[in-house]
């Protein structure tokens, strides 16, 4: 009988802690929505103990999941547990993911505990969790740079306490795969009871090996994955859910393992997350990268009119793969516009749906033909909006060769009119530099990019800024849609300032 492996989607929890891929709790929430469509076994909502927006994103998740179970992630610290408890009181499937860094140098440096130190709080707060939730995952951080004996005392104290799923963490990205299964196999061998609870696995990319790894431990009897959408993650990432799932289901005559994700759901997923973060998917990404199913050179061109199987190993339909299809236009209803966004993913209501219809018609106004990628942008931009603050009125830019550029932005804020001129290098210096006399914010500019959301003269231009605001200390980023690219970047700059403000 082929054997299911479990998916654990840390999306919003680890993914988002890559550097620029934050989301807000709209965003987290309406990715929640799409990744629960995925099908993944278990979401990582975030870590409620670590700030009031996460422990308000996960009370939310968990009262909208459905089917899958809902984790938040806590140290071994009774505040932790009694938070991850408390944002979880409404989850139909709850789950708490508690976890105590294990390797010598972890506790030497971070922790300044002993070995003993480590066993003893493993067991207190195990028990204590116990007392709340039926459902606990634990982890060795930093387990594949620790003493493998000292290892298996842990985990055997945990299973002991209550632990009904034990998580052996690549966190480094250090590890190779054939001693990752070793160590899988060294668990299942040696920790009593250990067949009665899950063995799950977490690998991090700094080596590119991931996913590599993900699938030695499953070979090696591991029964849950932990991945996120897109490989997103800190430094160089996480184990990529797509990769996986999409190995396992590729090569199901090798590993006789499948999992209950819902593959055609996989593309939306990631163009979903890529708009949402404002990273864009690499054309060479395995399985939802661009050019995964194009075909250049002419004798591979030539195969695959023959036959799709000389280069291809996948069907492009099964991970939900279509060429951007036309779907509106100026002419369309709300009714039809709201079934639509209902098939990309967006869950909308009917007090929602009037602004953004709005924009549609803006839109459409000025590109005839709407795309799949515009809707997707349009919802992305809405999310990111941060109600209050500044609103955009008016703009007007001057630029000549060789001379400074001059903007002057008309904004409207407390049902007062402001206009400002700014100058700079360039239209859009000189815009970002009338908003900074306008917010009188010290606001730097960290990045800055522009995308063309679709094809053709008339296409949709996505800003995304990344900006520092030296009185707040805080980093954060926005984005701007519009026809007009320099209109565009004075959104994000005003989204920016709002969220600032907030």
């Amino acid at each position: 009988m082929e054997k299911i492996v479990k998916i654990f989607d840390t999306t919003l929890r680890d993914g988002e802690q890559s550097p620029g891929c934050s989301m807000n709790r709209k965003e987290k929430v309406q990715m929640a929505h799409q990744i629960e469509k995925l099908g993944v076994d278990v979401i990582e909502a975030g870590f409620a103990a670590s700030s009031v927006e996460d422990f308000n994103s996960i009370r939310e998740i968990a009262k909208i999941a459905k089917n899958m179970t809902v984790a938040s992630l806590a140290r071994c610290n009774k505040n932790d547990i009694d938070r991850a408890f408390e944002a979880l009181k409404d989850a139909k499937n709850k789950r708490l993911h508690i976890f105590i860094a294990t390797s010598d140098i972890h506790m030497e440096y971070k922790l300044e505990m002993t070995r003993e130190d480590v066993k003893n709080s493993v067991r207190k707060h195990v028990t204590y969790a116990k007392e709340k939730f039926s459902d606990i995952e634990f982890s060795c951080e930093d387990a594949t740079r620790t003493d493998i004996n000292f290892m298996i005392e842990v985990i055997q104290i945990a299973v002991d306490c209550g632990a009904t799923t034990i998580n052996i963490p690549d966190t480094v990205g250090y590890i190779m795969p054939e001693e990752y299964a070793e160590i899988i196999r060294k668990v299942r061998e040696n920790v009593v009871g250990i067949e009665n609870v899950d063995i799950s696995v977490h690998c991090h990319n700094d080596l590119g090996l991931a996913v590599a790894n993900s699938l030695a431990a499953v070979k090696a009897g591991a029964t849950q994955v932990e991945c996120t959408v897109n490989g997103i993650g800190e430094r160089a990432g996480n184990t990529a859910m797509e990769e996986v799932v999409m190995a396992l289901k590729t090569r199901k005559g090798f590993f006789n393992i499948d999992t209950n994700i819902n593959t055609k759901e996989i593309m939306k997923s990631s163009e979903m997350l890529s708009s949402i973060i404002g990273v864009k998917i690499s054309p060479t990404k395995p399985i939802v990268g661009k050019n995964v199913f194009s075909h250049e050179a002419g004798i591979h061109q030539h195969g695959v009119l023959k036959n799709k199987e000389t280069y291809e190993i996948m069907d492009p339909s099964m991970i939900g793969y279509k060429a951007n299809s036309f779907v509106l236009g100026k002419h369309s209803g709300k009714h039809a516009l709201k079934q639509k966004l209902e098939e990309l993913g967006f869950i909308v209501d009917d007090m929602e749906m009037n602004g953004i219809f709005e924009r549609f018609k803006e839109v459409s106004d000025a590109k005839k033909e709407i795309y799949d990628d515009d809707l997707i942008a349009i919802m992305s931009a809405n999310n990111k909006l941060v109600p209050g603050g500044y609103e955009f009125l008016d703009y007007q830019s001057m630029t000549s060769n060789g001379k400074d550029s001059k903007t002057i932005i008309k904004v409207r804020k407390d049902n007062k009119e402001i206009e400002m001129v700014g100058t700079g290098k360039g239209p859009i210096d000189a815009a970002f530099d009338a908003m900074r006399k306008i917010t009188s914010r010290n606001i730097k500019l960290k990045d800055f990019s522009i995308n063309s959301v679709t094809q053709g003269k008339d296409a949709l231009g996505e800003t995304i800024i990344r900006v520092y605001d030296e009185d707040t200390k805080m980093t954060l980023g926005a984005k701007g849609l519009d026809n007009d690219i320099i209109k565009s970047g004075i959104l994000s700059y005003i989204n920016a300032v709002n969220r600032i403000e907030r």
